[in-house]
């Protein structure tokens, strides 16, 4: 039993309010679990549950949900909240999961049909104070101000780092301008309510609201003295006093629902710690998993105060980092290593290590220009060594030669976090990588594809750490930043230590989690393997022609001139093309070419690729411009930039190949940028063009998958009819154009051909009629026969593409044929529109995804004979389901021969891979 003289201390929790906010508080960082469960409103809702429990101590709780269904309000005005938008599908998925916790913490759940969460709320508080309880609102809502009593307060729980806060009425009555809380009825009735669609009076904000209450103390005292008021606000006032009155009502929080309170049942409790143990691991909460502790040791017999389930370490609050762990609150041993004793003892112990992880500082992010400080390692959790490398180049190569063994050692596996910037560094001091690396970037990519992986952030997601943050030691990035070399040696040490240390224990998490989701063989035959193959692309590099680049920029300077004055000509006026704002004035004023032009949110029309794209058949202008953009986009992109970023120590471009950047599986390329060089239309091929071997003795070769996507739709629909076509090595398209129009080969125009090629192609990206129409400009209905013409031809087709979407609905995700996961959380949204995004890339994913890892599992192969056969060639670009090489002449045909073999049999299908491949001068010949 508890004391009498105890404080009775009972909080009242608004659920939807308090997950509403938590939801929107990781809007931009949402929290997603391995299932593709977006657990923002879960993770958020139970950490402000717990954050309550430690911190105040309350003796009563309960938590009160709105029931779905039209309340009291509605009957009194239709209207009521029906310009609210539909719950979010990520927060309707989460509430049983809340409703669960809540239950296993052994706290009630109110209720009432007919009646929202704040009336529940307002009837228990009012007659809890009449039982000697102080009642908390625990709600960011305002409404809740005016129940605001003597023992009746608002509970803001704490956010983003700030202390929750507690208003009674000095609070209230400080931050709406008013002399008691009942005014906060008139305050609100007289201001409206967007969110609950509360009209208020028109041209009333709540600054005007808080002036007119403050002044005549309520609506009554207001239209009372409605004489006083002049102009459109007592016009306003006037013809909407009925809408006002009736606002007055809505926003009234009933206290008296018929309801039974037994403040008993609302006694804390000892929460039910094995169905939170399985709740948390269910939902991947590894921290809150991990922290559950026995009971506190009065907990059994009822006492009032709770006993914190967790210590003040928990990780996974991502909005309140202030009780995450960190190197000061952690006991750790980490240790600098300086003098040729201690590398050997290091040494000594690495060499018996199966693995061992290890992270370099460096004096910048360039591999080739940038020099190492420090190279740390770690084989034990919560245990390193910093090797601290001298400013004197050759005096560091030395001491990094000390481990060259080690790094070449086909035994021991090499983990990193981003670990092919630290192979790069590591190159340049004479290492050359061999045996098994696990990279946790790329880990935590394959399994969360849409999330960050930076190490900062998957410390707080799956230690509940909070790492040492670089711009501590070097400040911000900008000209001002300084260098590692400048940080204070302790200060230094402890960061990089910390850093392998982190990473090594990632790992230990990350592996498990690999083969749970199943991708363990993605990651350690395909992903990991490839890691030193782009590494070894990236250090070989690409040369390219300066000259010939100089010499087109010219070129294209002088189109685009003659297109300036062309398009100025169009214009009747000058204008600075490039100037969003102008030329909208231009196109849609002046020009008047669009009489429903569309404006953006800074109130000046759209002119972007898109909309110009619908219009460029209304007026000649719409296109040079198209062709304007195009063109200086070239120039500034490519030609002019392509010649700043050859290394002077190499002479050639070392671009980087990125892993854990596009969802689908795709590498992308930054520095420059290769995916994105356009191909088709003769500007592009200049560019191509420039791409040289690095010497007379060499030769650039190109190999292209043919139709890589087309042959891996045919293997997943298994539509015999395309399967067929593809074995018989027929033309696809002629073959699809065929069934389509149903007239034989010879019959066909090569329009037909074409229009069946778009289908094709769109097809796989799910391509709607209307998308079909605007690509091969047609009508829609034309647009709609050919798809309908399309999915008769190959039935299995839509059979694949309907399953695909089914499989995405019931599992959240779609796989590759090596297993890849693509979540789709939109695929069972309320919103066509995204739901329908969602739905093509049910579809799409498989098909591009298995594209990607198939051309990987090729460079891996290639590599691996390249090195059997001793050759010097290398390979240098991918480019989607594209490779490209620097081939000695000598070993062209060697080369030609491995490439062919191992891009056609990386997977085997039911339809052959073919490879189209040729060698030239440059990269356009090849091509």
């Amino acid at each position: 039993m508890e004391p009498e003289h105890a404080e009775k201390k009972l909080f009242l929790l608004d659920a939807y309010a308090l997950i509403y906010r938590a939801y929107f508080a990781f809007i931009r960082n949402p929290r997603l679990n391995s299932k593709g469960l977006n657990t923002s409103a879960i993770l958020g809702f139970t950490n402000t549950l717990e954050q309550v429990l430690t911190s105040e101590s309350p003796t009563h709780i309960a938590v009160a949900f709105d029931v779905h269904g039209a309340t009291f309000r509605h009957e009194m005005f239709p209207e009521y909240k029906a310009n609210r938008e539909k719950m979010p599908e990520d927060i309707r998925l989460s509430i049983p999961h809340i409703r669960e916790i809540i239950r296993a913490y052994n706290i009630p759940i109110l209720e009432k049909e007919g009646y929202e969460a704040d009336d529940l709320i307002g009837t228990i508080a009012s007659q809890a104070k009449d039982r000697g309880f102080i009642t908390y609102m625990m709600t960011p809502d305002k409404d809740y101000a005016q129940l605001v009593e003597e023992n009746i307060k608002m509970y803001k729980p704490a956010k983003g780092g700030n202390k929750a806060e507690v208003w009674g009425l000095d609070e209230v009555k400080a931050n709406f301008q008013i002399n008691t809380s009942e005014q906060m009825i008139d305050l609100l009735g007289l201001m409206g309510d967007t969110a609950d669609n509360i009209p208020g009076c028109p041209g009333i904000g709540p600054k005007t609201a808080m002036k007119l209450i403050g002044t005549y103390g309520s609506i009554d005292g207001l239209y009372q003295h409605i004489d006083d008021l002049k102009g459109k606000q007592k016009e306003n006032l006037e013809a909407n006093k009925e809408q006002v009155y009736l606002s007055r009502e809505l926003v009234v929080i009933n206290r008296e629902v018929p309801v039974d309170i037994d403040f008993e049942l609302m006694k804390m409790k000892s929460p039910d710690y094995d169905k939170l143990l399985a709740k948390f691991q269910e939902l991947e909460f590894r921290t809150l998993a991990n922290k559950i502790s026995s009971p506190a040791p009065n907990s059994s017999n009822n006492t009032a105060v709770q006993g914190s389930l967790f210590d003040q370490n928990e990780g996974a609050k991502a909005s309140d980092q202030r009780d995450l762990k960190t190197i000061d609150t952690l006991a750790h041993r980490y240790f600098k290593v300086e003098t040729e004793q201690q590398r050997a003892s290091l040494r000594a112990e690495l060499a018996v290590s199966a693995s061992f992880c290890f992270d370099t500082e460096t004096t910048g992010l360039d591999p080739y220009q940038d020099e190492l400080v420090c190279i740390s390692f770690a084989i034990r959790p919560n245990e390193a060594y910093c090797v601290l490398l001298p400013e004197n180049r050759d005096e560091a190569t030395k001491i990094v030669a000390d481990f060259k063994l080690l790094f070449e050692d086909e035994k021991i596996e090499k983990i990193g976090q981003n670990i092919k910037f630290d192979m790069l560094m590591l190159q340049q001091y004479g290492i050359n990588f061999r045996g098994p690396v696990f990279d946790t970037m790329i880990a935590h990519y394959l399994l969360q594809p849409e999330l960050r992986h930076n190490l900062d952030y998957l410390c707080e997601l799956y230690l509940g750490y909070k790492k040492v943050p670089t711009s501590q030691l070097i400040g911000d990035k900008g000209k001002n930043q300084q260098t590692m070399r400048s940080v204070p040696v302790d200060q230094l040490v402890a960061y990089a230590c910390e850093d392998a240390d982190v990473t090594l224990q990632l790992k230990v998490i990350l592996e498990k989690e690999l083969k749970e989701q199943e991708l363990d063989r993605l990651a350690y035959q395909i992903e990991m393997p490839l890691i030193p193959v782009l590494c070894d692309m990236e250090l070989a590099g690409v040369k390219v022609d300066t000259k010939a680049l100089d010499e087109y920029a010219a070129k294209l300077r002088h189109q685009i001139e003659a297109l300036e004055k062309e398009i100025h000509q169009l214009a009747g006026s000058d204008f600075l093309i490039s100037s969003p704002k102008q030329l909208g004035i231009i196109l849609f004023e002046k020009l008047k070419i669009d009489s429903n032009a569309k404006k953006t949110k800074t109130k000046q029309y759209s002119t972007n690729e898109e909309t110009l794209v619908k219009i460029a058949d209304k007026h000649p202008i719409v296109n040079k411009v198209l062709e304007y953009r195009g063109l200086k986009k070239l120039l500034n992109t490519y030609v002019e930039t392509l010649p700043k970023l050859i290394n002077p120590k190499t002479g050639k471009i070392h671009t980087s190949f990125n892993q854990a950047v596009a969802a689908t599986g795709r590498l992308s390329s930054v520095n420059p940028n290769l995916q994105n060089i356009p191909i088709r239309d003769d500007n592009g091929k200049e560019i191509r063009k420039a791409f040289i071997p690095t010497d007379e003795k060499r030769v650039y070769l190109s190999a292209d998958y043919s139709q890589i996507e087309l042959r891996i739709m045919a293997a997943l629909s298994e539509d015999e009819k395309m399967i067929e076509a593809f074995a018989n090595k027929l033309d696809i398209h002629s073959i699809t154009a065929s069934k389509i129009f149903k007239l034989p080969l010879e019959e066909l125009t090569p329009d037909m051909r074409r229009k069946a090629k778009t289908a094709n192609f769109g097809i796989i990206y799910g391509i709607s009629a209307f998308g079909l129409a605007q690509r091969l400009n047609i009508s829609r209905s034309e647009a709609k026969e050919i798809i309908d013409g399309y999915f008769e031809a190959f039935p299995a087709v839509k059979a694949y593409m309907d399953k695909s979407i089914e499989i995405a609905r019931k599992k959240g995700f779609v796989k590759t044929l090596f297993g890849r996961k693509r979540y789709l959380l939109d695929i069972n949204s309320a919103n066509s529109v995204v739901r329908g995004v969602a739905e093509r890339n049910a579809i799409n994913a498989p098909i591009q995804g298995s594209a990607a890892d198939i051309i990987k599992v090729a460079m891996i192969n290639i590599d691996k004979r390249f090195r059997e056969k001793q050759l010097q060639s290398r390979m240098i670009i991918q480019v989607h389901d594209e490779l490209n090489f620097d081939v000695f002449t000598n070993e062209l045909e060697t080369v030609k021969a491995i490439v062919k073999t191992e891009m056609e049999n990386a997977i085997q299908l039911e339809v052959p891979l073919t490879v189209e491949m040729d060698s030239g001068n440059n990269w356009l010949e090849a091509h």
